[in-house]
């Protein structure tokens, strides 16, 4: 892509979740474009209803404050990540901050959680939602996830869900998360991959179904050669299967799962 595509498709994603973080009304989340049938409502327990689906337990969706969770996503990082107390979490794409909140439990008073997101909205929601839940050990900060406003070697583990896929230069993301983690640090996340090659309709669709992390994904073989480039090792990408049970219902009548399928992605940083 060239240069100008790419800041053309990081407009429309910054667009969108600019909606999603000023909406009372919230007609969809993350990877559920606008036209799908599942769309979600505004009110928290629709929210949480949504990140069941994804794997968040009761006591996880109870934690975060009001308006953190917004529906988005398509896995748990938490489940794979193995934080610690005392440990420095980077969260790519925070969004309102509900992983980044849920992340500040584990880590606790000696850790640290830093949230990037490159949309102003959400980072100020994120912000708001800290204060209301008196997360002290949570910093949100607004930047681009290829070049985060994080120090050399300064991170322990880096969470994101369902948020690579957006990046057009999915490559300089791996870059930079790599520049940031410490030796030993870990990459734990959720992302969307392919399991076959799109059809043209939809790999083409910037629109709706680029900034509904579906058109932007990239394949396991993909994923993993640019992990490698990027110096990491220890890389697993597992798909999973049982996520084309709430896939089908992202885009209504495309038989998206066929295409899709939500995975945890793991590398080390040697």
């Amino acid at each position: 892509m060239s240069k100008l595509t790419n800041d053309e498709i990081r407009q429309n994603v910054r667009s969108r979740y600019k909606q999603i973080a000023v909406a009372e009304m919230n007609a969809g989340s993350c990877c559920q474009p606008d036209n799908s049938q599942a769309s979600c409502c505004s009110t928290p327990s629709d929210f949480n209803s949504i990140s069941s689906r994804l794997g968040y337990f009761d006591d996880e969706l109870n934690a975060a404050p009001e308006g953190a969770n917004l529906g988005l996503g398509c896995g748990n990082p938490q489940a794979i990540a193995s934080l610690k107390a005392g440990e420095v979490v980077l969260d790519l794409g925070s969004g309102g901050g509900f992983d980044c909140f849920l992340a500040s439990r584990q880590v606790g008073d000696t850790g640290k959680v830093i949230g990037v997101d490159m949309t102003p909205e959400m980072v100020s929601r994120a912000r708001s939602n800290a204060v209301k839940g008196h997360f002290k050990n949570t910093d949100f900060r607004l930047g681009e996830i290829e070049h985060l406003p994080v120090a050399d070697h300064t991170v322990d583990a880096i969470i994101s869900n369902c948020v690579v896929n957006l990046s057009p230069d999915k490559q300089q993301v791996f870059h930079d998360s790599f520049r940031v983690l410490k030796s030993g640090g870990r990459l734990a996340i959720s992302d969307i991959v392919t399991t076959a090659d799109l059809p043209p309709e939809i790999k083409n669709d910037l629109d709706e179904l680029y900034s509904g992390c579906i058109s932007g994904a990239s394949s396991v073989s993909e994923i993993e050669a640019m992990l490698s480039q990027s110096g990491f090792t220890n890389i697993s990408v597992e798909p999973k299967d049982e996520s084309k049970a709430f896939i089908k219902d992202w885009v209504q009548g495309s038989n998206i799962e066929d295409y899709i399928v939500s995975a945890v992605i793991q590398a080390t940083k040697p």
